[in-house]
């Protein structure tokens, strides 16, 4: 009998459809169920991280808050991103990558019986650490259209009550690729207004936008910015999946408490990754090189789209993945993702446990296959599903 903390936790079931994967070792089979990318990371980042290597300071558990040149670069980039300044030694700690971050930033804010306002569908692993801390998900419905998914700001507002510690909100979220906009920040801070609750915002995915969209950070709201927690990753944007590095920026009388979860959590971050993630957040170019991967994402989400617009596709604002509500067919998304791995030679998650309506969506991600292996999904989904 498990420990009751795992009671409500069914995994992610991407780690399963991976394995299986991976023991076919067939180089025809498209991987489109797990966020990896094939984008290489910015190449100022692999040659920094090549000269750590011989860096004797690379090799320590010091600073535990993290390395001071990676605090100033990612306490400047969180602050470009908000309209203000924060201080990088009092008001950044680094993470072992950004769901690291998520983990410590819950447990330094709820207690056990507190309520998370989310919405759905999102993440399970985001679902999975609000639920290891003790907190219990409420979730705010997104509305699935032709053109994408919308949110509506009055319901994300009436979920914050008494009972609530934090707001957690990605944008663009996973595995959606939803966006949250003006609209949804002022909502918050109206709704939060005297209010005991943490706006925590997940912005891993944040400059991976495909609309045109005002691009808000929810700092720049009156009324946010002082209970703001922003979390970032360099697995993302960067594509620096196997750093592992993240970091948490807000105000110092959160961001110390968070840091006293890390020392009692995972400790420290990967010395060897650290100053690669400064030199790619701080690079003269930094904007160039992250619009040119998200050009190229934008170009395979429009393919797939393109190729697949006679299924219930919903077409994301941002990220790397998208949905198909597969019981429009009469599929459940499972049995979905078994025909699709079967007769069309792709592996694509089903979204159980994503959130009580994940149990309706498969997910495509098309982070990692370059445009050229997509051109005949038609003809796979038609060999898979008929």
């Amino acid at each position: 009998m498990p420990v009751s903390r795992l009671q409500y936790i069914p995994g992610i079931g991407v780690d399963h459809l991976g394995d299986r994967a991976d023991q076919e070792d067939d180089a025809s089979l498209l991987r489109m169920e797990n966020l990896d990318t094939d984008i290489r990371p910015p190449a100022v980042a692999l040659e920094r991280t090549k000269v750590a290597i011989d860096e004797d300071e690379a090799n320590s558990y010091l600073p535990f808050q993290g390395g001071i040149s990676l605090r100033h670069a990612a306490a400047a980039h969180v602050g470009r991103r908000a309209g203000r300044a924060y201080e990088p030694l009092r008001e950044c700690v680094i993470t072992a990558g950004g769901l690291n971050g998520v983990l410590n930033t819950l447990l330094a804010t709820v207690e056990p019986g507190d309520e998370v306002v989310m919405v759905d569908p999102i993440y399970a692993g985001l679902v999975n650490r609000v639920r290891l801390v003790g907190g219990v998900p409420r979730f705010v419905a997104l509305t699935a259209t032709e053109s994408g998914w919308t949110l509506d700001p009055g319901e994300l507002a009436s979920a914050v009550t008494a009972r609530t510690a934090a707001v957690l909100m990605m944008s663009p979220a996973m595995p959606t690729g939803s966006v949250l906009g003006s609209t949804h920040w002022h909502a918050l801070a109206r709704a939060l207004d005297g209010h005991r609750a943490w706006l925590i915002y997940d912005a891993a995915m944040e400059r991976i936008r495909f609309d045109d969209a005002d691009h808000v950070h929810p700092a720049q709201v009156p009324g946010l910015a002082e209970r703001t927690i922003t979390i970032g990753a360099a697995s993302k944007e960067l594509r620096m999946i196997g750093w592992r590095v993240g970091w948490v920026v807000g105000p110092e009388r959160i961001v110390s408490d968070i840091n006293l979860v890390g020392l009692s959590n995972v400790v420290c971050q990967v010395g060897l990754a650290q100053e690669a993630v400064a030199a790619a957040l701080s690079a003269s170019d930094a904007e160039e090189d992250i619009q040119r991967a998200v050009d190229n994402w934008r170009a395979r989400r429009d393919l797939i789209v393109d190729q697949l617009s006679w299924l219930p596709v919903v077409p994301p604002d941002g990220g790397w993945s998208l949905l198909i509500d597969t019981t429009q067919i009469g599929l459940s998304p499972a049995d979905a993702s078994e025909l699709l791995f079967t007769r069309g030679r792709i592996a694509a998650t089903p979204m159980n446990g994503w959130g009580p309506s994940g149990e309706k969506y498969l997910r495509l991600v098309f982070a990692n296959e370059p445009a050229e292996r997509l051109h005949d999904l038609r003809s796979r989904f038609q060999a898979a599903w008929g």
